[in-house]
């Protein structure tokens, strides 16, 4: 993978991991695009360093709630913050399943099949689409919601399927606050993505055998900065109720992917 290559999909993961128009779909046609011939363990390595770089990225810009409700959790106390992280529990729990049960068959889908994910994209669309006209309420998210929330977000681990605009426009359909619905989305994926990253390390499946570490520097650092813009952007972008813009981005690309899918 060339230089150019790694900041531009690390460019495409730190805004689509938060913006709801899927990373996992636009990485795939990113990589269908540069033609990425990474071969699958470089490649896997490359994913996760992108997604640990998002990760952290969310940590920065929610770092005063962090702090809080670790603050709250040493305390052992039952209180608004503890309450929260158990609903994040709670919402973990359907992908955690998805990825311990049915991780190949979630594989099959990363396989660069481009009319797929544009038929996704077009499901991410009406959601938000959706989402978009639902009033704005001062709803916290109840702990049913978090369930159903981690629901879409199990089904969001297929390419085209954005994570965060599934998550957020669930919520708000389901009459959650906007502003808390975005927080919430974006603090649920934090103890999922390390948790994949250290299953990816404890079973071995990462290697760092002939890797380019200045590549994956480059891929690392677009990444973070991309997702520090993204993420600030969308919970203003959320709050004012601009998802319809997205609906429309995600319908011309799902039905361009789904053009070129068909005629490939």
């Amino acid at each position: 993978m060339e230089a150019l290559d790694a900041i531009i999909l690390g460019v495409i993961q730190g805004f689509t991991e938060f913006l709801p128009v899927s990373s996992s779909g636009h990485l795939e046609l990113g990589k269908a695009i540069l033609g990425d011939n990474s071969i699958p363990e470089e490649s896997l390595l490359f994913t996760v360093i992108l997604h640990f770089a998002t990760a952290l990225s969310t940590i920065v810009v929610f770092r005063k709630d962090i702090v809080e409700i670790i603050t709250s959790l040493l305390k052992f106390s039952w209180n608004e913050q503890t309450q929260f992280v158990s609903k994040i529990i709670i919402s973990m729990l359907p992908a955690v399943m998805i990825g311990l049960f049915f991780e190949e068959e979630l594989e099959s889908f990363f396989g660069g099949n481009i009319a797929f994910v544009g038929a996704m994209l077009l499901v991410t669309a009406l959601l938000l689409w959706l989402a978009d006209r639902s009033k704005n309420t001062g709803k916290p998210v109840t702990f049913k919601s978090a369930l159903i929330i981690g629901l879409s977000q199990a089904v969001a681990m297929l390419p085209g399927i954005s994570r965060s605009g599934a998550t957020i426009s669930t919520s708000v359909l389901l009459g959650n606050d906007k502003s808390k619905a975005a927080r919430f989305s974006f603090l649920m994926v934090i103890p999922l993505i390390f948790g994949k990253i250290a299953k990816d390390l404890l079973g071995g499946e990462l290697t760092t055998q002939a890797t380019n570490f200045t590549t994956l520097g480059l891929g690392f650092i677009a990444a973070f900065i991309s997702g520090l813009i993204a993420c600030t952007w969308m919970i203003k972008l959320v709050k004012k109720s601009k998802l319809s813009y997205f609906a429309m981005y995600c319908v011309v690309v799902g039905l361009i992917a789904i053009a070129v899918g068909l005629y490939n």
